[in-house]
């Protein structure tokens, strides 16, 4: 964009760095621009695969050559403040929640804030054709597939909203309905599946139909589009989740913590509360500063786990209705 429409400014250019790159070098007293893998990897100028910038996709993208910030090891210290604190690679704000949560194989953590995210620790790099699941590097020298929708907390918000009540009341409300109103929470168009015009749909509505059964509809409606992005990650990966970890702010929601093992079919985790990505930031630096070659054990205290059967109606229903929309 920059080089199309504002041309001058781009030949200006002769360093691309990211944010945290700026602040690593800002507080190591501008003595060399470094980067992460993992932040690295969310550029369109890196490859996962070889694990190295490719310089030549940026100077396409610019116009012209640039220089770019040399990549650390995940547990490098990049350099020293003025009164000698050590500073740690960094990284994004996915791969820290990764470290924070010490993500282990087999888990898929699903986080539900304005977005929803699902993503999952893996020792090769995940490559997907489809374009639905973006294979970044962690911040551990692996690799954090990961599948992104633009329909997460806000889905609840507007049924609070839409009910006159607040999250603890629509919680309770959807907990006492029944199963039957099947909602497609694709309300400002949606990424996964990319359908970037689309809007949301409700079917199975009665005469019969309570509030406490649209409000469970809509929750169940939103974990079934959590869903999709699991099973998206799980394809690119080539094996099934063993359990989910279900963060952000809708995981506070008793009625998604009740319902999600029903909709995801595996046993789902609940983290105690807490800032995860700074947690992860944490870790990054007590494993700057060990010197060891793997990050410090790291366990999660408070977590608690719900179970349930799995509900094969309301997920088939679900994806009928997802289906039947593709063209729309």
């Amino acid at each position: 964009w920059l080089r199309d429409n504002e041309p001058d400014n781009a030949q200006r250019v002769s360093k691309v760095v990211l944010p945290h790159d700026y602040l690593t070098w800002h507080l190591g007293q501008r003595q060399e621009f470094t980067t992460d893998h993992g932040d690295a990897s969310g550029t369109g100028y890196y490859s996962t695969r070889e694990r190295r910038f490719l310089p030549e996709l940026a100077e396409q993208f610019l116009g012209h050559s640039v220089k770019l910030p040399r990549i650390a090891e995940p547990n490098e210290i990049v350099g020293r403040t003025s009164s000698g604190a050590a500073i740690a690679a960094g990284t994004g704000d996915n791969m820290a929640a990764a470290l924070g949560l010490e993500l282990q194989p087999g888990d898929v953590c699903v986080s539900v804030g304005t977005s929803g995210v699902a993503s999952a620790w893996s020792k090769e790099s995940v490559h997907d054709e489809n374009g639905l699941v973006t294979g970044f590097a962690d911040a551990t020298g692996a690799y954090l597939p990961l599948a992104c929708t633009l329909n997460g907390a806000k889905v609840l918000d507007f049924a609070a909203n839409l009910l006159g009540v607040d999250h603890q009341g629509l919680s309770e409300m959807a907990l006492a309905g029944n199963s039957s109103v099947t909602l497609l929470p694709y309300f400002d168009g949606e990424r996964t599946p990319n359908r970037p015009h689309a809007s949301g749909l409700l079917t199975g509505l009665r005469t019969d139909t309570t509030r406490e059964d649209f409000a469970r509809g809509v929750v169940e409606g939103l974990l079934c589009s959590m869903l999709d992005a699991i099973e998206a990650v799980e394809k690119a990966m080539g094996h099934k989740a063993k359990r989910v970890l279900l963060t952000g702010g809708a995981a506070r929601s008793q009625a998604m913590q009740q319902l999600a093992p029903s909709i995801f079919g595996v046993d789902v985790i609940l983290p105690a509360p807490g800032e995860y990505v700074a947690l992860g930031a944490a870790r990054q630096a007590a494993w700057a500063l060990s010197g060891e070659d793997a990050p410090p054990q790291w366990d999660l205290a408070g977590t608690t786990t719900h179970s349930g059967e799995a509900n094969l109606e309301t997920v088939a229903r679900y994806q009928k209705l997802r289906d039947l929309t593709a063209s729309f």
